[in-house]
């Protein structure tokens, strides 16, 4: 059933699935979703007929269960070809699988592990190879099931500006072909109604237009050279024969109808393809108290594999600059040709429609909405290519554009999965590289605050000094012999800013207007060091003082401060000079 309700045909009685395998087993049949079918003729191969054989019986194996659509059966066959030229070129080719050898498979792999294409070539051809029974076991096998990561990615997205140019053109042509659609639909509203007078210009205009509309074309005229030309009364009212002044009033160029699908790209994030098959999108029956519509978007996704192709998104029109308005401008422009392709088969259900300059022109894409009539749907790869080619904008925008919407601009998934969103279009792309960069360190230097906040004071606190403990630069030593850094000739090794950090010290009273001065001088060594340097050689000495001054509270240290003598600061500058390092 079709999504307008209506049922449909069935295939006529005697109708049959086509046999994989034909003409003695070389013509590989591909029949898609679509009941539409690809021949591959596998005897053009440049190998032997029994290895033709055989690769024609595994292709058609999976074109028989694993393959749905005509893009992937097209890409595989293509990299079979590239294999089989490969074999072509050896000083002995094989003559069918069972005489491949490890060598070889392992000289193919060399030959096509530099380039994107090549490890395509041999994953995808080393998968096929691997469905034969006489591929099951020994060394070939080991060296087909090598496995084979990606290539870094080379596609970027847009820079900013450049964004922003294709946005803007896309934008120009695309409005100005909706302002001039509503415009004549107005005028077709008001001659429908009788508004006009007749035999009056606005009146034969509304006439023309009328044609147009219910049959996608006006009336010609064979003149005595044999060529057709448009009806004098049609072209005086319409200012000329032209596309620009004639059928273009109602329906979208192939132009207009690209740059609608680059804004829906821009918009939403949607692929090429997911937009080339895009559905109508339809309000819900109920658009709620505001009555702004919201609209229930369908979208195709083969790539996902049988089962997953559908999802639905749902976005509101609720002023200029919300979601939906531009699937509201988009219904308004396509309208027309909507209509006439579903009076002349109903059922068709396309999102982006548009009159063709030559209705007698065929594509021999089986996977592309079929046109009917005059009027074609989607857009496809060589529409992007031509439209950014007559814009001066390089090459298609889709792909570089697409990852722009979603790795820079909104930093989120979209009809694919969260592992692919970040190994394909994040990670990969140098906009999310260096705007990472802040964001890392940031975190980075928030993580080295957190962990400076755990630093804590080891030393244990005394009211009085101890007779029998040992005196150092920043503390007493009860226990020097069981150093947790001891030194090669015994004793300990360590650092007397390390003593803070040791259950053997003690600290006492006595010791805190030497250790407050140590935290002013730290303090003052930061303004004049770099901070990493800094952090690295005083920042654990400086959280630890800190903790001592919040153990002490603010009156104890400050009473500590007026209490610096000048040993204390000779010792503390001794220290911080490295001196009493031992």
């Amino acid at each position: 059933m079709s999504a307008r309700g209506r049922k449909a045909s069935l295939p006529p009685a005697d109708h049959s699935r086509p046999e994989l395998l034909a003409f003695d087993g070389l013509i590989v049949r591909h029949c898609n979703t679509d009941g539409r079918v690809k021949e591959y003729d596998f005897s053009a191969l440049p190998v032997a007929e029994p290895l033709q054989r055989s690769l024609a019986a595994l292709f058609a194996a999976r074109c028989g269960s694993s393959w749905t659509r005509h893009s992937t059966s097209k890409s595989i066959h293509r990299l079979v070809v590239g294999f089989a030229t490969f074999l072509s070129q050896q000083d002995q080719p094989p003559r069918d699988l069972d005489e491949l050898s490890a060598a070889l498979v392992k000289r193919w792999w060399l030959s096509t592990r530099t380039t994107a294409g090549g490890r395509m070539q041999f994953s995808s051809v080393s998968l096929l190879l691997r469905g034969d029974a006489r591929l099951q076991t020994g060394p070939v096998v080991e060296e087909l099931a090598r496995r084979v990561s990606d290539l870094p990615s080379t596609r970027q997205s847009f820079n900013e500006a450049d964004f922003d140019q294709v946005k803007l053109v896309a934008r120009r042509i695309f409005r100005t072909a909706l302002l001039r659609i509503e415009d004549n639909a107005r005028h077709l509203e008001r001659w429908r109604d009788g508004e006009f007078a007749a035999d009056s210009h606005d009146w034969k205009l509304g006439e023309a237009l009328d044609l147009l509309a219910r049959t996608g074309t006006l009336p010609h005229t064979r003149r005595p050279a044999g060529q057709m030309a448009l009806v004098g009364r049609y072209r005086r009212v319409l200012g000329g024969a032209k596309s620009e002044v004639t059928w273009q009033r109602l329906f979208l160029s192939r132009r207009e109808a690209t740059a609608l699908g680059v804004l829906l790209m821009a918009e939403y994030g949607w692929n090429l393809s997911v937009i080339d098959r895009a559905l109508i999108s339809r309000a819900t029956a109920d658009p709620g108290m505001d009555g702004h519509p919201t609209y229930r978007i369908p979208l195709v996704k083969y790539r996902r594999g049988a089962g997953r192709y559908y999802e639905t998104e749902n976005v509101t029109d609720s002023g200029a600059d919300s979601p939906g308005r531009l699937i509201t401008q988009a219904l308004r422009a396509t309208c027309f040709a909507r209509a006439l392709a579903d009076q002349l088969a109903p059922g068709i259900d396309h999102f982006i429609a548009w009159r063709t300059y030559r209705s007698d022109k065929t594509t021999g894409d089986m996977e592309r909405p079929p046109p009917v009539g005059p009027i074609r749907f989607g857009v496809s790869y060589d529409d992007a290519s031509d439209w950014a080619k007559k814009e001066g904008l390089g090459g298609s925008p889709f792909q570089r554009g697409r990852r722009t919407v979603l790795a820079v601009e909104r930093g989120e998934r979209a009809q694919h999965s969260q592992e692919t969103h970040d190994r394909t279009y994040a990670l990969p792309d140098q906009r999310v590289q260096t705007a990472a960069v802040p964001v890392i360190a940031a975190g980075a230097a928030s993580a080295v605050r957190k962990a400076r906040e755990t630093v804590k004071l080891a030393a244990e606190l005394s009211e009085v000094r101890d007779p029998a403990h040992a005196e150092t630069a920043t503390a007493d030593c009860s226990d020097s012999d069981n150093s947790p850094v001891p030194a090669s000739s015994g004793g300990c090794g360590a650092s007397f800013l390390l003593c803070l950090a040791c259950s053997n010290a003690r600290v006492h009273a006595d010791h805190h207007p030497r250790l407050a001065h140590l935290h002013q001088a730290l303090a003052q060594v930061r303004s004049v060091l770099p901070p990493a340097a800094w952090e690295r050689d005083w920042g654990d000495a400086h959280a630890r003082l800190g903790d001592l001054k919040n153990t002490i509270g603010d009156g104890g240290w400050r009473h500590a401060l007026a209490r610096i003598t000048e040993t204390d600061s000779e010792i503390i500058d001794h220290l911080l000079t490295g001196e009493l390092n031992p």
